[in-house]
Order: C-alpha cells, then structure tokens, then sequence
C-alpha cells in the first residue's frame, strides 16, 4: 500500500554514477510484485515456462539485477519475516479483492475482452511460497546476499541502513521512512519507465534519492510525528486513518500539537488503538546483519534455474550473463 507522504517529500535525482560502488536493501517483495505486476503477456496474463509456471518475477528479477551489478551496484535482498498480527485483516482484505478481480477477468477471458483482462489481471497478482523460493535461488546464483527479517522487510531494511551495513534501501513505498530508514533510492529502473498504478500507460522516471534528514527538517516534524502522519493518513495496519485528513491536514495538525494532541482533534475513531500501530511500526522486530558477503556469479547455477527449470532462451541467458564478464574483477574487489 504505502505510506502517502509523497506530497511532502522532495527527492533528489541521482545519477547510476553517483550509486556505483555502493551497496543496497532491497525490499524482495516490494520489487517481486512490480515484476508480477508489470512483466505481462498482451492480455494481461502472466508470462510462464513451457510446464505453466509463473516467470514474470525471474525475468524482472533477472534482467535487472544483472544491469544494477553491471553498473557497480551491490544489492542485498531482504525478505519479509512473520505478518504483523495488525496486518493480518489488511491480508485478508486484499487477498478478497484478488479474488474478486480473479472472476471479472476469467469473464471477460470467456468473452475475449482484451482490455477489461488487461485491467483486472494486474488486480489479481499474488507471490506465492514457489515464487519466493525461486527467487531465492536465483538470487543466491547470482552471487547476492539475502537476508530473512523477523518480520517487514522494510523495518529491516531500516534497520541496516542506520547501523550503516548499507547505504540505503531499495523501495517504492515511503513505510521505509516510518521505521526510520536515513536514506531511500527509488525508481531503479533500467528502461527509465514506470508503470502509471491502475494502467499499463508508462511514464519517465529517474532514480531518486529520499534523505529522511532533510524531509524531518523541511516539514518541522520529528520521527515519532512522521510516524503519526502516517498512521493519520493509512498504513498496512489501518488503512483507513482518519477520513478526511490527508498529508497535508495531518502535517499542520502535528506542528501545532503533541502527538496525543493531534489525534485527539482529527477525531480517532478507528477499532485499532492508534497507539497500537504507533507502537508496532516504533518496535517492529528487527535483527543485526553484519558481514554482508557477495560472491561471484555461479553461471551454471543461474543456467540450471532459468534454462533447464524454466525454459528461457539459453542465448539470451548467456548474453545477459556477458555483461558481467568486464566487471567480473571490478565485482571482486567488492568481496
């Protein structure tokens, strides 16, 4: 979902330059359902091997992380932990509307309606175990590190970044900011396109670069009122937050008041105890990584999972796997 404070931040374009040599969090799922959602067969429909299984996610997984590695970027990829007992009725929420987006598009696949299959099949995307385990491997073979949170991904990803494992962390969604992340990248897309949410229109973007510092400094708030913001304004573990008050609402209610305060006015009339989710996002479970390692790419292994376990092109394979070949010993200085 995503924290909404995009009103309120004020990236800054980076150049891939500036980024090479340095290392990365990514958010694993949060990138695996950008693949799944974007890398789509004409009517919508997943691409897939030859036995039905689901490649979307290893060709997005593949092609970009070999052009970031091309590039001089070190990517270490963190995998969400135990759901959140207060996200568990967000999940079942959103694996609902799945299932209703689910039926309209095999109806309109029964009635051969191109777009309206276009239009829910991106409604319906799901990571499943197998896709996850998949991509582990994958991952592995390429010589990346992974590393398991106790819980979100995004906490943990926070959490390297601010004991300095990292330089940043990887992610289209601002939750990163809400656990105190000091720096995120987004738009790390090699096509320098993205998907327009709801559409399949595309639009420009650059890679962009978000100092939590700066945006705590320009907006007069401190960690615990950004976290406010943010539950005010809807998180994964409320989605609602308060009617009517937006970023911007939300921001001068919390300049002029305590946080108690704040709440008090914009009317909290959720279930959930504001303090509860202020509490689960101020002391998500998280865990000290230190050592990270990179090690250099098992050729036959990424051959062995993508060739011969799912029928991609081995040409192609090799040919991606080429453009490492240069910076085979720029990489190993890295290990």
């Amino acid at each position: 979902m995503g924290t909404k404070l995009t009103v309120l931040v004020e990236p800054k374009i980076v150049s891939y330059n500036d980024l090479r040599g340095k290392t990365f969090a990514v958010d694993a799922h949060n990138v695996l359902y950008q693949f799944l959602t974007t890398i789509r067969s004409y009517d919508g429909s997943y691409l897939t091997d030859k036995k039905g299984n689901i490649t979307s996610h290893l060709i997005g997984l593949f092609n970009r992380s070999v052009a970031l590695m091309e590039l001089g970027l070190k990517l270490c990829f963190v995998f969400d932990g135990k759901v959140p007992e207060l996200k568990k009725e967000e999940t079942l929420r959103r694996k609902e509307l799945k299932n209703v987006a689910l039926k309209k598009y095999e109806l309109a696949a029964a009635e051969k309606n191109i777009e309206e299959m276009k239009k829910q099949a991106t409604r319906t995307t799901k990571l499943t175990k197998l896709m996850i385990g998949d991509a582990k491997e994958l991952i592995i073979a390429l010589g990346m590190p992974i590393v398991e949170a106790p819980s979100e991904g995004e906490a943990q990803a926070a959490k390297m970044v601010k004991e300095k494992e990292v330089y940043a962390a990887i992610s289209q969604d601002y939750d990163t900011l809400l656990f105190g992340c000091p720096r995120m990248i987004k738009n790390l897309t090699i096509s320098k396109k993205r998907k327009i949410h709801g559409t399949y229109a595309m639009k420009e973007v650059f890679p962009e670069i978000i100092e939590l510092g700066q945006l705590l400094n320009s907006t007069g708030l401190d960690q615990d009122k950004l976290i406010a913001l943010g539950i005010m304004t809807g998180t994964d573990y409320c989605r609602e937050g308060i009617k009517g008050i937006g970023p911007k609402k939300a921001l001068n209610l919390l300049k002029k008041n305590s946080v108690e305060e704040a709440f008090l006015k914009a009317g909290w009339n959720q279930k959930i105890k504001w303090e509860d989710v202020f509490k689960l996002i101020k002391e998500m479970p998280t865990k000290s990584v230190k050592n990270i390692g990179w090690k250099s790419v098992n050729v036959e292994k990424v051959k062995k999972i993508l060739v011969e376990r799912h029928d991609f092109d081995v040409e192609r394979v090799e040919k991606t796997l080429e453009k490492l070949n240069v910076n085979q010993k720029g990489l190993s200085d890295f290990l």
